[in-house]
Formats: C-alpha cells, structure tokens, sequence
C-alpha cells in the first residue's frame, strides 16, 4: 500500500520536524512560544497538554515546581505522544536523572553550573541553560550551548539587552523567559536571535483551574500565529 501523500502546503507533523538526534535549536524552532506550565493536579496535565498543541504549540515545558510535575511528564508523554516534553526549573544534578525517567525530552534550568552541565550530559538529556549576563553566556559557550535561555528576560534588560548581545556573540540564539507576556512577546520575536519565546501567559491559572480548556486551546492558537506576525512588521 503506497504511502500518504502529504497535501501540498500543508505543515510538516512535528514528528517529520524532529531530527532523530535532537539538539535544542531544533526545539526552540518548532513554535514561537513555549508554554511554561506549572501543573497542581495531575488530572490536568493531559487536557491541560492537549489544548495547546491543539492550538499549535506542540513544545511544552512543565516545571518541577509541584510535587506531581514528575508524575504529570510521565502522563502527558503517554497520553500525548504528538507532543515534545520538557523538565523545567532543573536546579539539581539528581533532576535530570528524574526528569529522563519520567519521559523528558529536553531540559531548561533557570542558571548553569558546571555539576548541572555534567548531569544533562550524563542523562543524555538536550539542555536549554538559564544566562542572565555577558560573563554567564561566556561561561555556557564555554560549555558548549549556543542556545540559552535569557531568564528573568524583563526583568535583565529585555529588548535592549538582547540587541546588545548580538553584537559580540553573533551565533547565538536566546528563548526569554519571565515577564514576556501576549502583549510584548511579538517584539522579542522580532529579534533575528530569538527563535523562540517561553511564557505561561497561554495557560492561566484561572483556565486551568476551570478547566476551559477551549479557552487555552484559544491563546495558543493565538501565540502560534507570533511568529510570522513578528516577522511581518
């Protein structure tokens, strides 16, 4: 039986995006936002997942701030499977051993030491390092990552600080996290060195907890429409 053809136009599934050997530029190339999901109860977690790739953003990031976020990785990656997983808020060589085992994909920490640089390479596990200034963003070149999280974006400079370091580190490409909201998320996205933004914005608390689901499946429609947008002004 031949092979389904795939309509002309028609956006590749994210399995035909995804490399077999993922590095984190592929990931930050998927979607222009990262939701940053902080997940209470594990009943959420897979409608929760649901919606937003329904919306268009299939790249999630489910922080290790819950005493479920493990168990709410390993429910969404069964459950799920159309979608790439990440551990976030990994402050501890021990998390990225956890983080493979419930099913993570990739990593983000909110900083980089050289014991969380030996753990995500032990674990095999892909790594989008926290930076927040020149010397750290030295120090993770150092490491080998020319992707980096900027974190706590706003509040470290924002737009300008971005601007700023494409000058002297021309190759390397930066996800802001924290305080990038729908209403500024465009202009990041505007910067040749952002491929990507994260955010919680497209998953607020108050639709989580009412599980309107069609609500976030909304505001992620929305942020996956950022992108061309952004690059249209």
């Amino acid at each position: 039986m031949p092979a389904e053809r795939q309509a002309p136009g028609a956006r590749p599934s994210l399995t035909e995006r995804v490399p077999a050997v993922l590095s984190i530029r592929n990931v930050l190339s998927l979607a222009p936002v990262i939701p940053v999901l902080t997940i209470r109860s594990l009943e959420q977690a897979a409608p929760l997942a649901r919606a937003l790739i329904r919306g268009g953003l299939p790249v999630l990031e489910i922080t290790l701030r819950t005493d479920c976020a493990l168990q709410a990785i390993e429910a969404i990656r069964a459950a799920v499977p159309e979608g790439l997983i990440g551990a976030g808020t990994l402050t501890r060589p021990p998390d990225f051993a956890d983080a493979v085992a419930a099913g993570a994909q990739f990593g983000v920490t909110p900083g980089l030491t050289r014991e969380l640089t030996a753990a995500a390479r032990k674990a095999g596990l892909p790594l989008l390092p926290g930076i927040l200034t020149p010397s750290e963003l030295i120090e993770a070149r150092a490491a080998g990552f020319d992707a980096c999280k900027l974190f706590p974006a706003q509040a470290a400079g924002g737009l300008e600080l971005l601007r700023a370091l494409a000058g002297p580190f021309p190759d390397q490409v930066f996800c802001p996290t924290g305080g990038v909201t729908a209403q500024n998320a465009a202009e990041f996205l505007a910067l040749p060195n952002v491929p990507c933004v994260g955010g919680s914005w497209v998953a607020p608390q108050v639709a989580v907890e009412g599980r309107d689901w069609q609500r976030i499946e909304d505001l992620a429609r929305r942020a996956a429409a950022l992108r061309s947008t952004a690059r249209a002004e």
